[in-house]
């Protein structure tokens, strides 16, 4: 029976139905709920990792053992994983292994807009990239025949609008193969003699798998009516359908790497004018060029930002494409903080106390917009703490009021070492673990500090106390975020200490099911003086309105923290 599906949805079911055993991810926006999905059936089982490079190591010993083995992440999740990946190239597999990777063109969630293509050809790896759910699903069964049929690693390219959008798919039922575990030295261990040896495999592998891609149902080729053809790929591939209609002729790629040569030759040879439609790097044009091919892509299409049908209508034909708005004028909502979260009292305090802060990735990124403008910089996951061990280090006059800013989940992610760093190498760098108790970002995954896995079931549970003061740190304490008192003296005490310090900020995410919640805070007209002090900390459960403090009782969880800015007493915890 046929049904409609989420991109996400249908790759963890293409999983299912292939057999897929083991997963490990680590959660990243849009690639999370491929691995949630996959959660919902009992066949698989499933975990979140501390972080990518873990996640995929895990994957491969998985199918090391016999059982078809996953591993999802976003794009910039990639980066922290391509150790593995690219020796998992030269060692091949076992049972199938296969990794998605979802890139963000648009940056709706990300630090940057990278195209995971790259990864792909500098690992000699075979990528498919679907356009749609239904290609979610087959392409995800697809790979798995591919990587043991070829003895390699196969990434699936998920991308915003495909793992978000919806479309019909076909589900069917579940085979699961399996292999035996055999002692293979010369295949597995990866010192020089042996990778020597295995180099060339690769290389031949890669040339028949671009052998394989040229009758492949997965690249086609779809006649129209004109001599325009256009060689695309993934969600761009639905767009010029919907502008061009049969108009064109499409070369439509589901394998991005290896691309197939002699294909894409014969299409290109009975074309007046050739254009390749590709989101961000023009790897396929540049391919095609490779060949001599006298293409249009970027000169015609931006290399920023993702692609639309208007875009494309446009660029390539100059015309305004008709589309549905809105008559009335939508106020801007930048995105904030929550009411009652409890990063806010935290940044107050830094704000307040002028602190040099060093950002990280999570909710807690929202630091650095006004009225807090707290966080200075923000990198990549973990680079709060490792780089304020070198701002410090640069200008030791930096100790006395610079902090690293690191979530509990991010720190578990990639923080550990940083701090390990401070610890050996003895800068007097104070951390500050925000620890909420979840993942926030990405939609309130458990993670090593909380005591959960990935199924809501009681499991191993990291204390970071125990952890902070086994690395060397004497000077570790917890605070309160809502209690402002409590953080501005815990903060000038370890900035004033010489030597390094950790302060954990420790009180769950307001947003979790069993946090239970006080009444909202009462705003006393009479009191109010329109001072506007309570505006400072930028909840959104606060207004100004004939100048006097508002609260808003549908957003207001009763933190208090507004109420401890009060000098008057208009603004009263209940």
């Amino acid at each position: 029976m046929k049904e409609l599906m989420l991109g996400n949805k249908a790759a963890a079911r293409g999983l299912w139905e292939a057999g897929c055993s083991f997963i490990s991810s680590y959660p990243g926006t849009p690639s999370t709920e491929i691995t949630e999905e996959a959660a919902k059936f009992p066949e698989i089982y499933c975990e979140w990792a501390p972080n990518e490079k873990v996640a995929m190591e895990a994957a491969f010993g998985a199918c090391l053992a016999g059982k078809r083995a996953f591993c999802g992440m976003k794009h910039v999740g990639l980066n922290v994983a391509a150790d593995p990946l690219y020796t998992m190239s030269y060692t091949g597999v076992n049972a199938g292994l296969v990794i998605a990777v979802a890139d963000d063109a648009g940056m709706h969630s990300s630090q940057n807009e990278q195209d995971s293509r790259h990864h792909a050809i500098a690992a000699k790896v075979p990528m498919l990239e679907p356009s749609d759910s239904a290609e979610a699903l087959l392409f995800a069964k697809l790979a798995y025949e591919l990587s043991e049929k070829y003895d390699t690693p196969v990434i699936l390219k998920m991308c915003t609008r495909v793992a978000h959008s919806q479309s019909v798919v076909e589900p069917g039922e579940r085979d699961v193969p399996e292999k035996a575990y055999e002692k293979n030295i010369a295949k597995y261990v990866m010192m020089p003699g042996n990778a020597k040896r295995r180099h060339p495999i690769v290389e031949q592998r890669m040339a028949d798998l671009a052998a394989w891609a040229e009758t492949a149902s997965v690249n086609r080729v779809e006649r129209g009516t004109g001599k325009t053809g256009i060689i695309t790929s993934s969600t761009s591939y639905q767009y010029v359908k919907e502008v061009f209609g049969d108009t064109v002729s499409v070369l439509k790629l589901g394998m991005v790497n290896p691309l197939p040569e002699k294909l894409i030759r014969d299409f290109a040879a009975g074309m007046e004018e050739l254009i390749v439609v590709e989101e961000l790097d023009p790897i396929i044009e540049n391919y095609c060029r490779s060949l001599g091919l006298n293409v249009h892509g970027k000169d015609k299409l931006p290399i920023v930002d993702e692609f639309s049908q208007g875009l494309l209508a446009e660029k390539l034909c100059n015309e305004t494409k008709e589309s549905v708005s809105l008559d009335v004028n939508v106020p801007v909502r930048p995105p904030v903080m929550c009411a009652g979260c409890p990063h806010r009292g935290l940044f107050y305090t830094l704000s307040k106390n002028k602190c040099t802060v060093l950002g990280d990735i999570g909710c807690y990124t929202l630091g650095a917009v006004a009225p807090l403008s707290a966080i200075e910089m923000t990198l990549c996951m973990g680079a709060s703490v490792s780089a304020a061990h070198g701002f410090n280090k640069a200008d030791p006059s930096n100790e006395s009021r610079t902090v690293a800013v690191i979530g509990d989940s991010t720190f578990m992610h990639s923080g550990m070492t940083g701090l390990a760093n401070i610890a050996y190498n003895q800068s007097n760098s104070t951390v500050i673990i925000l620890d909420n108790s979840i993942t926030g970002m990405t939609g309130h995954q458990q993670n090593p500090t909380t005591g959960f896995n990935l199924r809501g079931d009681p499991a191993g549970k990291i204390d970071l106390e125990a952890l902070c003061t086994a690395m060397g740190f004497r000077r570790v304490r917890v605070v309160d975020p809502y209690n402002l008192k409590e953080c501005d003296a815990a903060l000038k005490e370890e900035l004033a200490a010489n030597e390094p310090s950790v302060i954990i900020s420790r009180r769950p995410c307001a947003l979790l099911k069993y946090v239970k919640h006080k009444p909202p805070v009462k705003a006393d007209p009479e009191k109010c003086r329109g001072c506007k002090a309570c505006m400072r900390i930028g909840c959104p459960a606060i207004s100004m309105k004939n100048g006097k403090a508002v609260i808003d009782n549908t957003l207001c969880v009763g933190c208090g923290v507004c109420a401890q800015l009060c000098a008057f007493g208009a603004l009263c915890e209940n």
